[in-house]
This record gives C-alpha cells, structure tokens and sequence, in this order.
C-alpha cells in the first residue's frame, strides 16, 4: 500500500474500483510526465452517483462531501494509470465544475471538498492551480464534476 493509499485509509477512506467511460474516452492519458484524467464525479460504491443541482436539491455540504467522493474516484483513475500514487510530484491544475443554480455564488468552497482531500492525500504537492465554475447542468445531474493533471516521477 503507498503512502497516499496509507493516509487515505487513516481517514477511513477507500480508493473504488474504476468506472467504464461512459463515452469515447478514456479516463486517463499520460504525456511525458503529465497525466490528464478526466473529469470525475460523485460516483458512490453501487455505482449509483449523488445527484441534483446546488443548492437547491444537494446542499453546500452534501456538495462538499460529493466533490470528495469525486476526488477519490479520480484517484482510483490515476493509480490505474501509473500503478502506485507515491509516483506523483504534484498535483498541477484541476478544474472543479459545480452544477449550481442561476444565484449561486459558493463554488469554490463546494470545489475544496476535492482539493482538500489532494492536500490530505499528498500534502503541499497538492495543492493546485485550481478554477471553480458553475455550469447548468452536469451528466446525469451530478453536482460536481473535477477533472485534474498531475506531474509523476
């Protein structure tokens, strides 16, 4: 188990298995020692996903807690890609969207559920150039989408 693994699980949390693309894609690509991973949303362990549009149906913290979940399964996407999540020197840009309604102006803290796991998982190198935007809608109405490129060793 890598470290990040290790301090993932002291906060009782689990990496998931990775998702199928749900579309003509793939959920990770790495280019020199980049990696580009896709965007990633709330997907739970039955595979169903948190749903409904901030705040108005998924609340700020439930929002929080979803772009978390995104978080992991992005992270299980990018183990599967370079095989030991210690190989990663930094995490460089990740864009968080957020499903909000029209008056909504919170997305940067919904989108901190995301980053604040990269710092927990592994420390300064994760904290990120970051962008947090609102959109109209998400696939399948999912509150949060986050896509994110790493430097690996």
């Amino acid at each position: 188990m890598s470290k990040v693994e290790e301090r993932l699980a002291a906060m009782s949390l689990t990496l998931p298995t990775v998702p199928t693309p749900l579309g003509n894609y793939v959920v990770a690509k790495t280019v020199g020692n980049l990696v580009y991973l896709s965007g990633s949303g709330p997907r739970k362990p039955d595979d169903s996903y948190i749903v409904g549009k901030v705040p108005s149906v998924c609340s700020e913290e439930d929002a929080y807690a979803a772009a978390q979940l995104a978080g992991l399964n992005i992270l299980a996407s990018l183990k599967a890609e370079i095989g030991d999540l210690d190989r990663v020197r930094q995490v460089v840009k990740v864009l968080g969207m957020v499903n909000a309604d029209p008056s909504f102006a919170n997305h940067p803290k919904i989108i901190n559920g995301f980053s604040d796991l990269m710092v927990e998982a592994f420390g300064d190198p994760g904290r990120a150039a970051r962008s947090a935007v609102g959109m109209g809608s998400l696939p399948g109405n999912i509150p949060v989408e986050v896509e994110m490129i790493v430097e690996i060793e």
